[in-house]
């Protein structure tokens, strides 16, 4: 059963945490502030999301046993909100903690992918889907549809389980691109095993979808699968 936290009032109005971990919480802040983007370690800054709204405990043990279930810092922000709530000396609290940067990140990232043409900025598409869909325990299917200039107009979840013809239809994608007046698409889905490397069933479904849409003026730019390994584009590939 999970230790659940208490609700304490902000930092600033309480006395230092006791221990000798209140010196490193200030060493942490600095070098936060001063540094760049590698000043603290994963686990770093875990701890340091946590202290913000549990500033009277110790809380780096927490930190790393959080990296050592869910394997890395994107592992535990990408976590499902429940298994965090209810891991050894977490709660609601904490979990929300950690759940916002996830979000942040994510909102972050798309919008990245909304302010220019997709096409023009393949790697801040990229970085939108692996934050979005690398660590899924599942595998989702997505429809990225583009208007006349290659923004994107639509994100659309079709579904999640294995990308096939039972998940996805080649008419109905086409159909939604026509009804929303999209001229392109991206298909998008994630491999949960980590390997981004594509099946058979990947490259026909592609295909297919390719040949309903070229019938009726949609051009498919490409289908990226993510993985936590990476990701593959089957147009770089040759196989769209």
């Amino acid at each position: 059963m999970p230790v659940a936290e208490s609700e304490a009032p902000p930092s600033d109005t309480l006395p230092p945490p006791p221990g000798d971990y209140a010196g490193h919480r200030a060493r942490l802040r600095q070098r936060l502030l001063a540094g760049g983007a590698e000043a603290l370690a994963d686990y770093e800054v875990i701890e340091y999301l946590l202290a913000i709204g549990r500033p009277r405990i110790n809380t780096k043990p927490i930190a790393k046993s959080l990296i050592k279930r869910f394997g890395s810092l994107a592992g535990v922000l990408n976590a499902d909100a429940r298994a965090l709530e209810q891991h050894p000396n977490m709660g609601e609290t904490s979990a929300a903690a950690l759940k916002i940067v996830a979000l942040a990140a994510r909102r972050m990232a798309r919008a990245a992918v909304q302010e220019k043409p997709v096409l023009a900025s393949w790697q801040a598409l990229i970085d939108y889907l692996t934050i979005d869909m690398a660590h899924l325990t599942v595998e989702r299917v997505r429809v990225l549809y583009l208007n006349a200039h290659n923004r994107l107009i639509l994100d659309h979840h079709v579904g999640d389980g294995s990308i096939d013809e039972a998940a996805i239809h080649p008419r109905e994608v086409v159909k939604r691109a026509l009804d929303i007046g999209a001229t392109a698409l991206i298909l998008v889905h994630n491999h949960p095993s980590g390997s981004p490397q594509p099946s058979r069933a990947d490259v026909q479904i592609t295909q297919r979808i390719a040949e309903a849409g070229r019938l009726l003026g949609i051009v498919v730019h490409d289908h990226v699968i993510i993985g936590r390994e990476g990701h593959v584009s089957l147009k770089a590939k040759g196989l769209v």
